[in-house]
């Protein structure tokens, strides 16, 4: 390809609207067109799509609001001069560190802020204490995964009670918690205190308040949405999610085992004696 062919090429990049002009000046020096048709950053040592990142997060600074709807991603590759493949790692990236949210059957939108959330370290509190904010949903008896049937001590086979709560703020899902009870913990519930539904957690958790805590501790990992979790959060399998486990101690072992899932997207997790530390601005709410 000749450098005029080039230079039409980029002269065409640049005059699409959705960039400023210093994103166009970027552009124009970072961007030709090879034989085949796939992208090229000549003079930027980052992967192709970490710099496109930065382009676009710009220009979601700059040309976008809050909530507003993406034009899609074919238009979007044509405008940047970027290959489809390229343009969705960038998307993802994006939307890891929060700056855009899929929805579905809307599209990609620019997100809000995320929404400081405090990760107290009240060792002394059970979950369903006064002061949580989790509401419980369900609850029955089934077998854990292995790993949680590891943790809990419990046999291969043997089921165990599954809580399951939510979080809402603002009218939104942002986190689905399954809390796991070993019957150990609970001898005196019967089914016969709730059969089913929201009333059934409950007595479940008034129960495990019965037994004295010794402690917990607590591991948070990147992950990302399982379907069940996915529909829970009103997210799109698959999407990036912040899991928290807290394992909660009594009688000398584990008597209860929660795993909480956060939306990354609009959650920011802080850790401090009841959220005292802050490194976020957003308006701080306590977790369990």
């Amino acid at each position: 390809m000749t450098k005029d062919e080039r230079g039409s090429i980029v002269a065409e990049i640049v005059q699409e609207p959705l960039i400023n002009k210093a994103l166009k000046s970027r552009l124009r020096t970072a961007i030709a067109e090879d034989r085949v048709g796939t992208t090229q950053l000549e003079t930027v040592p980052e992967p192709k799509y970490w710099h496109l990142k930065t382009v676009l997060s710009e220009a979601l600074d700059s040309e976008f609001a809050v909530g507003e709807i993406l034009p899609n991603e074919r238009d979007l590759a044509a405008r940047f001069g970027v290959a489809r493949a390229t343009l969705r790692q960038a998307l993802e990236q994006l939307e890891l560190e929060g700056r855009l949210q899929r929805r579905r059957g809307v599209g990609t939108t620019v997100a809000p802020p995320r929404m400081g959330v405090a990760v107290g370290t009240d060792r002394g509190s059970w979950p369903g204490a006064p002061g949580d904010d989790w509401q419980p949903a369900d609850s029955e008896a089934a077998v854990p995964p292995a790993d949680v049937a590891r943790a809990l001590e419990t046999g291969p086979d043997e089921p165990v009670h599954t809580v399951r709560r939510t979080r809402v703020s603002h009218g939104h899902p942002v986190a689905a918690e399954l809390l796991y009870v070993p019957s150990a913990s609970v001898p005196d519930l019967t089914a016969i205190d709730a059969p089913a539904g929201p009333a059934r957690a409950r007595a479940v958790l008034r129960e495990l308040a019965r037994l004295d805590i010794e402690g917990q501790d607590r591991a948070v990992e990147l992950g990302s949405a399982r379907a069940d979790d996915a529909r829970a959060l009103d997210r799109l399998p698959g999407a990036p999610v912040l899991v928290v486990t807290t394992r909660f101690l009594a009688g000398g072992r584990t008597a209860a085992l929660s795993v909480a899932t956060y939306r990354a997207d609009t959650c920011r997790l802080t850790f401090g004696d009841e959220g005292a530390v802050e490194i976020h601005h957003g308006p701080e709410r306590q977790a369990s």
